[in-house]
């Protein structure tokens, strides 16, 4: 029942986005996944007739368009789509990337009252100043700079008012609009979308965690400690709250601005180098690494260091992980096909049914086209990129943390030949590759593996006597069963149990409905006959919400 008021509160939202999807052309999918009967039941009609604009335009750049028109959940929706390189094509996650979350400002006044409740006083307390205007303006967040006391300039991160309410409604409609289109568009299921969504709405909801977002700037900087390479902002753990994050201020040249680098004498190859050498060592060295590098989140700083903010999406790696993925570029670059597929399948694996040989062959003839390229003409970002095109040709698909690592090495490559045209990736690799496999092998790493393969041998050895006894114990005594569970009889169950709820309930709302007639008739104008008004009343109330869970439930399952 909760779930059904929940449902009814979203209505309204669930309007707009399908008023927005056949704004772009997209009426046939509302119609496909059932969201135009619901809506024209609930007499909300919608105009199906797509405008002329929209004639011209090519699909990905419609959904960007429509994307952002619908706010920022579904702007960060995309940004995470178009790090699912092996779920889209080139085109559609090029187009996707475009998306942006420059949004308009809200005045300072209108987040006053937030900020002086996560910061337990009156900014002007706090802080000897604060720019009301913004630095910059983004979906979830817009970013002030200000001066503590002590004159040292900081930039505070503060949280839309309100943001995290309108997040969690689009979080609950697309959820169930996934589970929709698995059901009612087939040729969607490939790309998973119950999986894409929960991914996603994990993301988000640390995202809007500023300071997790402040744990992970802590982390990354330990992991470089020692290394001038890399500047991470100091977070202010005093104002620093899930609402508000204050942070030193960086002063340098934004990755955007070539023409500043250039300007002021900085070396190019070298800036390359230097930021090819702090990804490599997030994803290869430290298995945890800033999953979104691109140039906005990028300074360039004196003495040929690299800054880095925003650190609120960010991926992990295991130890076996980075491993594989060593093996992918060894097997890529030395020319390997056999160990490239070997990788691609253990990737895949649970995606779907893979035809191993056909994989392999594919894989074969992609290695192939790159035999007698010298090593510094490789281009390791496409190369991953064709990778995954095969796997999605094949109709597998990556687990989510190899998706956003592939991401940042596409964007790491763009950006080093943005900065040098003779950025060699594969060049920068080969030492992270290295060092990996020495200690996949080294003396250390065998003897633990092999410890911990030994211990768990034992525990087998020792647990098998006693679950042996156990089994036996149960077959003797005929409690031994077999599950057996066919999926077409399955449904065809819940379609069952689902038909017989919504009779049962139609019963009980039909005996409300007499039940209340008939104590309102009886009720008079004593005392008594007023407690017998309302308890009519309240049958009818009751009625009437359960119409409508059986009418949104007919709904939710698409028997409307």
């Amino acid at each position: 029942m909760w779930e059904t008021l929940g449902t009814v509160r979203d209505l309204g939202r669930l309007q707009q986005i399908a008023s927005v999807l056949v704004g772009y052309g997209f009426g046939d999918m509302v119609r496909r996944i059932g969201m135009a009967g619901a809506l024209e039941r609930a007499g909300r009609i919608l105009h199906w007739r797509d405008p002329e604009a929209m004639a011209h335009m090519a699909p990905p750049v419609r959904v960007r368009r429509a994307l952002e028109e619908l706010g920022p959940t579904f702007v960060k929706l995309g940004q995470v789509l178009a790090t699912r390189v092996d779920l889209l094509p080139p085109e559609w996650t090029s187009e996707l990337g475009k998306l942006q979350n420059a949004v308009p400002a809200l005045p300072f006044e209108q987040i006053r009252p937030q900020l002086v409740e996560d910061l337990g006083a009156d900014p002007a307390e706090v802080f000897a100043r604060i720019e009301e205007a913004p630095l910059a303006a983004a979906s979830l967040a817009q970013a002030h700079r200000a001066w503590l006391a002590d004159g040292s300039p900081v930039v505070l991160k503060i949280r839309r008012p309100g943001i995290r309410d309108l997040v969690e409604a689009d979080l609950r409609l697309l959820a169930r609009l996934a589970e929709i289109v698995e059901a009612r568009a087939p040729d969607l299921r490939r790309y998973r979308p119950t999986q894409v969504v929960h991914e996603f709405g994990l993301s988000l909801r640390r995202e809007l965690d500023f300071a997790g977002e402040g744990r992970n700037a802590e982390r990354i900087a330990a992991n470089f400690a020692g290394n001038d390479s890399i500047v991470v902002p100091k977070v202010y753990w005093q104002w620093t709250c899930e609402r508000l994050n204050v942070q030193q201020l960086l002063d340098g040249i934004p990755g955007t601005d070539l023409a500043a680098v250039d300007a002021a004498g900085m070396d190019r190859a070298a800036l390359a180098r230097t930021g090819a050498d702090i990804v490599l060592k997030m994803v290869l060295e430290d298995g945890f690494f800033h999953a979104d590098p691109h140039p906005g989140n990028i300074f360039y700083m004196p003495g040929g260091r690299i800054g880095v903010i925003d650190f609120g999406m960010v991926g992990r790696i295991s130890d076996q992980r980075r491993f594989q993925i060593v093996q992918l570029l060894h097997g890529l670059v030395a020319r390997e096909p056999e160990a490239v597929a070997d990788v691609l399948v253990d990737w895949a694996e649970g995606s779907g049914e893979v035809d191993e040989s056909r994989l392999q062959g594919d894989v074969g003839a992609f290695v192939d086209q790159y035999r007698g390229v010298p090593l510094k003409d490789l281009r390791m970002g496409l190369m991953l990129s064709d990778v995954t095109a095969i796997l999605r040709e094949h109709g597998l698909s990556l687990p989510p943390d190899l998706a956003l690592m592939i991401k940042a090495f596409l964007t790491l490559e763009g950006m080093g030949r943005q900065l040098d045209p003779d950025f060699d990736m594969a060049g920068a690799a080969k030492p992270y590759v290295e060092q990996v496999l020495l200690k996949r092998w080294s003396p250390r790493a065998l003897l633990r593996r092999g410890r911990r393969g030994m211990l768990d041998a034992l525990e087998l050895a020792g647990d098998m006597p006693r679950e042996l006894r156990r089994l036996l114990r149960m077959t003797r005594r005929g409690r031994l069963h077999m599950q057996m569970e066919v999926t077409s009889l399955k449904a065809f169950g819940d379609q069952v149990d689902r038909a017989a709820n919504r009779l049962t309930m139609g019963v009980v709302t039909a005996a409300l409905v007499i039940g209340s007639s008939i104590v309102m008739h009886s009720a008079g104008g004593g005392v008594p006959s007023r407690w017998l008004l309302v308890l009519g009343v309240m049958g009818f109330i009751g009625a009437a919400l359960t119409g409508l869970w059986i009418l949104l439930s007919i709904w939710r399952s698409g028997k409307g």
